[in-house]
């Protein structure tokens, strides 16, 4: 296609493209080269991406020296170089469930158009109704350093690393240390393999240990420690370090090629390298995406490290026939697992008032996918963090979401910087405070607050925070609706929510009598609430859920905790003076001390057991009434016992498995530390589980932690 004919780029996407050519470039030779890493490979993945993306809609764009058409990095200087007989691939990238689509749907155009070529008699109705379903094969992904062997009649002749896909290095010295690579086959045949040199997350812990203590820096993953380690110059050294391999390509034989991939990974197993054992042959795209899928979840399970999957047509007839791109085989794709890093732009920083006052800069972003989900906005937590990052609107970020944490900056690629970058600047009043606005930062600590306590938008936190699942869990009552119920003068403050009538609801727009029957139902059913929920519900500064639940221990009654002097609240463990103090003033604030008792007669709190603390419900009386109440004060068997949970559980929510740990007499925290007893992972566990294992916490599936309870 002519080039006039290209949609022209905006100036500014052709100034974003140069920054990313030259960022890209950057990274890319600190980590294929020099196997240092300043960035993640996921986020380098994510500036990769982003210019693929910009040279696909401005094909004018595209240039030779582009980091897009780079199949991997130069040779090193210190080994000699190796000329490969067969040119060396890289995959293109899928990073959703449309791309593979997608994907599938190139693969059968394109075979079906080769069909038309091939057999030109056909009609063009015969050529169109024909269905071609090629089959996939699935291999995992595995994050280390490409290798290929050359074998003559059967014996070790070289190895070599990828280097620019036609030069690598010769790495035969070392690469003859690794016990999974054959220096002889079990057939005399001359062959070339490819595969990847890795090494074991166990492995790396041991020698990143050894490398502290000889004041040596640790390396960042065991795809930098395999990289690091085969361009040893020592062979010692490789051997000491006990690296593995997977060989998953035969790129030439001497005999007859096998007709599919499958039979291609049992000839390799056959001629005795090693092969990864989780391959799967995939009818189509549905079972690819499901495989997929599977290995997402299970792939922190393995000793190696993962970043996707590799899917090949299975059939080498129509691999042939697809062939190659300029630097990838159009018959294979990589289809990464959900990145927990990712990068993109801050378009603007605002100030997020909270339920007790103090505002929170949140960085709006240009939406992005990260760890499976989009995401458009980031907390920078406070004035201090957005100083430290240097953080400014228009900088290029990398955002991290691990697990069910909240995203956040990593970092800010100051190289992407344009100049038109802007800084941000607290301001000293913010209109939503109400009043005069007037902001003061809050003494000892790094946040700012409203100074006026009672403004519009400090009130709606405080009421959407009290309807959640931390307090009295109110389903059907999120946000949206509480604004709708503010708006029609149905509700002021917490208390009002349980004087709803249908009537009253049924008059409000978009409101069906299914949906204000749900509501009442949650409504009544939060009137039975534990003391530390209903504590939580208050919105007191300062006051968590761990806080309330050491207070609700102690105190036993809610009138114990309103009568307690600083004193007696200063001396319990957990408690400092500043707790103390915000507990103390909160109950003798004559609008809170009214909200308080308009809701003990709206609810009914449970009594706090006396043996353990454990919330049983009072009948008549106030005696604990149920037989669970009783039996879980009598269980204290994880006294003493510390819990964090991570991941989703199949057979109870991770509130319900809270309550049955501190029945039991255990704690649960939100974060790892060397004090954690256990930590509890369900599917899809986030970063707690990799602190986990490198703190050396015991690490219990949802099974044990089942097995513990009963």
């Amino acid at each position: 296609m002519p080039q006039k004919n290209f949609p022209k780029a905006p100036a500014e996407v052709v100034a974003r493209l140069k920054k990313l050519k030259e960022t890209v470039e950057h990274h890319r030779y600190l980590y294929h080269v020099l196997d240092r890493e300043e960035i993640s490979a996921e986020a380098l993945d994510s500036l990769k991406n982003e210019l693929r993306e910009i040279e696909e809609k401005y094909p004018a764009l595209l240039t030779p020296d582009s980091p897009s058409q780079r199949v991997a990095g130069e040779p090193s200087a210190q080994f000699e170089k190796v000329l490969h007989r067969v040119p060396q691939w890289s995959f293109n990238d899928a990073f959703t469930e449309d791309d593979m689509r997608a994907f599938d749907e190139r693969v059968k155009k394109n075979l079906k158009a080769e069909s038309a070529k091939a057999e030109l008699h056909k009609t063009d109705e015969e050529v169109s109704s024909e269905k071609i379903s090629p089959e996939y094969i699935c291999e995992l992904k595995i994050d280390g350093l490409k290798i290929v062997l050359e074998y003559e009649k059967g014996m070790l002749k070289t190895a070599a690393t990828r280097g620019d896909g036609k030069v690598g290095e010769d790495v035969t010295a070392n690469v003859r240390t690794i016990e999974s690579v054959p220096l002889k086959l079990t057939e005399p045949v001359d062959v070339i393999v490819e595969g990847e040199v890795w090494l074991s997350k166990s492995q790396l812990e041991k020698i990143n240990n050894e490398r502290e203590k000889q004041g040596e820096p640790p390396f960042a993953n065991p795809r930098n420690a395999a990289a690091g380690s085969i361009r040893q110059l020592d062979p010692k050294i490789v051997s000491a370090r006990k690296l593995d391999t997977f060989i998953y390509d035969l790129s030439f034989s001497s005999r007859p090629m096998p007709q599919n991939q499958f039979d291609e990974l049992k000839l390799i197993q056959k001629l005795g390298f090693k092969v990864n054992k989780h391959f799967t042959l995939c009818k189509n795209i549905a079972e690819v995406i499901a495989f997929w899928k599977e290995w997402e979840k299970k792939s922190r399970r393995e000793d190696y490290q993962l970043d996707g999957i590799v899917v090949k047509v299975n059939d080498k007839k129509y691999q042939d026939t697809l062939g190659y791109t300029g630097k990838a085989p159009r018959f294979a794709i990589a289809f990464k697992f959900a990145a927990e890093q990712v990068t993109t732009i801050v378009e603007d920083i605002r100030l997020q008032i909270g339920r007790t006052g103090v505002l929170t800069p949140v960085a709006h972003l240009k939406p992005v996918s990260v760890a499976g989900s989009v995401v458009s906005r980031a907390t920078l937590h406070n004035e201090d963090e957005i100083k430290r990052l240097d953080v400014r609107v228009g900088d290029t970020v990398v955002i991290q979401k691990a697990g069910d944490v909240i995203p956040d900056i990593v970092n800010v690629l100051v190289e992407m910087r344009t100049g038109k970058e802007k800084p941000f600047i607290f301001p000293t009043f913010v209109p939503e405070c109400g009043g005069d606005g007037r902001i003061e930062r809050v003494p000892g600590q790094v946040a700012y607050r409203c100074v006026n306590k009672n403004s519009a938008a400090q009130h709606k936190r405080k009421l959407y925070h009290f309807v959640s699942k931390h307090a009295f869990d109110i389903d059907h009552l999120g946000p949206k609706i509480i604004d709708v119920l503010i708006e029609h003068s149905l509700i002021s403050d917490a208390a009002d929510i349980f004087s709803l009538k249908r009537g009253d609801l049924l008059s409000l727009p978009r409101f069906a009598e299914k949906s204000v029957d749900n509501l009442l139902e949650s409504i009544e059913k939060a009137r039975q609430i534990t003391l530390p929920r209903f504590i939580v519900g208050l919105s007191i500064p300062q006051v968590g859920e761990e806080t309330a639940e050491d207070i609700a221990k102690h105190f036993k009654t809610l009138e114990a905790i309103r009568e307690a002097s600083k004193e007696t609240l200063e001396s319990l463990n957990g408690v400092g003076p500043i707790v103390a103090e915000s507990i103390h003033a909160w109950f003798r604030d004559r609008h809170n001390k009214k909200l308080a008792d308009e809701l003990v007669r709206e609810v009914k709190i449970e009594k706090m057991s006396r043996a353990t603390g454990v919330a049983g419900m009072t009948g008549a009386g106030g005696a604990v009434g149920t037989a669970g109440a009783t039996k879980a004060a009598e269980n204290a068997s994880f006294t003493g016992k510390s819990f964090v949970l991570t991941g989703s559980l199949s057979a109870m929510s991770r509130d319900e498995a809270k309550k049955r740990i501190k029945a039991r007499g255990g704690k649960v925290s939100s974060a790892v530390s060397s004090k954690t007893s256990f930590l509890v992972a369900g599917t899809e566990p986030g970063s707690k589980f990799d602190k986990a294992t490198e703190l050396g916490v015991t690490v219990l599936s949802e099974s044990e932690f089942l097995d513990m309870l009963r």
